[in-house]
């Protein structure tokens, strides 16, 4: 494909369409990083560009044909940046599908429909419990090891906790929740066990930086040269962290802190926790999620539970 600048890539109405698309994706509470990695990307940098090359300046253009080259040319000879993995090509692909869906819903006369294509299975990789308990042990504050215990044992995004204040740690009848604000400011109440509650409470009445501006409950280590606070810790900072701890602990998968996200969610749903009730915690609004990412479950544990029923048979 050639490669176009976004500026050429106004065929017709088309990118007005893809700007009131986007602009309903902000409306909705949609993240701005979600908006623009999601959805503004893929539209605007790849799929209007390949719209002006092929000459399709109306949406009612789109017909399953042209919408077939345009799929099969992500696979084939991928984007503005070059070659793209199957998975990169289904992610333009999906925003493109959503964009006409909701043109679609809009009055507009959408007459194709964009074929995903389909993806190699890929299994999720883990953190197992004693690589986690190895991560903990190696952190040099209690700062750090309740990141990761954080992390590992709600499942919560790293966005979510550097958000985290001091009043975010909530009990409720004898039971302990962090309070987190999720994609689309969406609010939920994650549970977490008491012992790492107690030990949160504890960081923020005895340890954590009194003399701040800042209301987060995780910091930085040292203040500001330019602002002279101990600032929030950022989502950066977190990544770092983790893979230092990975070094130093001697792990050596790639570590980072979405990882601890799929290790919460196999954990829970190894220990027979409901699969909506997982979707729950981590803030999916539906079991899609659950039953595309971790299907890798299928095949680690069917053997087990195989082999557990002959020796109950036997």
């Amino acid at each position: 494909m050639a490669k176009l600048t976004v500026a050429q890539a106004k065929p017709g109405g088309l990118s007005r369409q893809v700007e009131d698309y986007l602009a309903h994706c902000r409306a909705a509470g949609l993240s701005p990083k979600t908006i623009r990695h999601a959805y503004g990307y893929p539209l605007r940098s790849v799929f209007l560009p390949w719209c002006a090359e092929h000459e399709v300046e109306r949406i009612s253009e789109l017909n399953n044909r042209v919408l077939d080259r345009f799929v099969a040319d992500l696979l084939e000879h991928g984007g503005r940046r070059g070659q793209l993995s199957k998975h990169t090509a289904w992610t333009y692909a999906k925003a493109t599908k959503r964009f006409l869906a909701w043109a679609k819903e809009e009055g507009e006369e959408v007459e194709g429909q964009v074929k995903l294509p389909r993806l190699p299975r890929r299994l999720v990789e883990t953190l197992e419990r004693e690589e986690i308990q190895r991560l903990a042990d190696a952190a040099q504050s209690e700062r750090d090891s309740l990141i990761v215990r954080v992390l590992a044992d709600s499942g919560i995004r790293v966005g979510e906790l550097v958000r985290l204040r001091r009043e975010d740690l909530i009990e409720r009848e004898r039971s302990q929740f962090l309070k987190v604000l999720g994609k689309g400011d969406r609010q939920r109440l994650v549970p977490v066990a008491p012992i790492l509650y107690r030990r949160l409470v504890r960081y923020a009445e005895r340890q954590r930086p009194t003399d701040t501006n800042s209301d987060r409950l995780f910091l930085s280590r040292r203040r500001s040269r330019s602002s002279g606070d101990y600032e929030p810790l950022t989502e950066s900072g977190v990544q770092q962290l983790v893979r230092d701890l990975a070094e130093r602990a001697g792990i050596k998968k790639r570590v980072h802190p979405h990882l601890f996200r799929h290790s919460a969610a196999t954990h829970m749903l190894r220990r027979g926790m409901n699969p909506l009730l997982v979707a729950q915690v981590l803030g999916h609004t539906s079991l899609a999620m659950i039953q595309s990412v971790y299907s890798h479950l299928t095949d680690l544990d069917a053997h087990a539970a195989l082999i557990a029923a002959l020796r109950e048979d036997a």
